[in-house]
């Protein structure tokens, strides 16, 4: 029997207590350092966990493969999500951190997405950053008001603005609660999604804090 290898990762245990763990999922190409600064500017002093995808693609690592630009190899997302879900788990035995929020940019963002769908207790709500639909038929999953940030560009030429809207609506109707926002950007990564998302966190954090 073969043991795949483990994860290749980042940890960094964070300052404040009470900061939320972030875990943080790069695109295609990036590796576990890419993240971490962004995980920084978003939540200040939050544990960090970031792991780099184990699928190579022309040599750029990837979470998960794809059949075409856009075209996912749907059995090695379920596959792939589920293998996460377990790294997630581990690590939070190992570190003592609770249930982390996602934080995950285009192939990052979309295993987020489906670790929501097939494992909805592993992640406490996710932040994904121009995400498409992970699985065009998901299993049955309660997410139970998980918060969730999309956010997409409104002149993205990856991920279509309907793919975006239609996965907003998956999550909804999976009990998320799910504030999506189109910016007047691409594929890549803005101020605006920065600051965004950063509002976006201490939102939750403070309606965790009164509920």
């Amino acid at each position: 029997m073969t043991t795949r290898p483990p994860f290749t990762y980042r940890f960094e245990p964070g300052g404040r207590t009470g900061a939320p763990p972030l875990l943080l999922l790069h695109g295609t190409g990036g590796d576990e350092n890419d993240l971490l600064h962004l995980g920084a500017m978003i939540s200040p002093d939050s544990p960090l966990l970031s792991p780099r995808g184990r699928i190579l693609e022309n040599g750029m690592p990837r979470f998960f493969r794809r059949l075409a630009e856009g075209v996912f190899d749907e059995e090695d997302v379920r596959h792939r999500a589920l293998e996460l879900g377990e790294f997630i788990q581990d690590a939070r035995g190992r570190y003592g951190i609770g249930s982390p929020l996602a934080v995950g940019y285009s192939n990052g963002a979309n295993i987020a997405a489906a670790l929501l769908l097939m494992r909805p207790r592993v992640l406490s709500g996710a932040i994904l950053l121009r995400a498409m639909v992970p699985l065009t038929d998901p299993p049955a999953a309660d997410l139970d008001g998980k918060p969730v940030l999309i956010l997409s560009g409104r002149q993205d030429p990856i991920v279509p603005a309907d793919n975006a809207a239609a996965l907003a609506s998956m999550l909804s109707t999976a009990g998320a609660k799910v504030d999506h926002r189109l910016l007047p950007v691409g594929h890549q990564l803005s101020q605006a999604d920065i600051t965004l998302a950063r509002a976006w966190v201490a939102e939750a954090k403070h309606q965790a804090t009164v509920s």
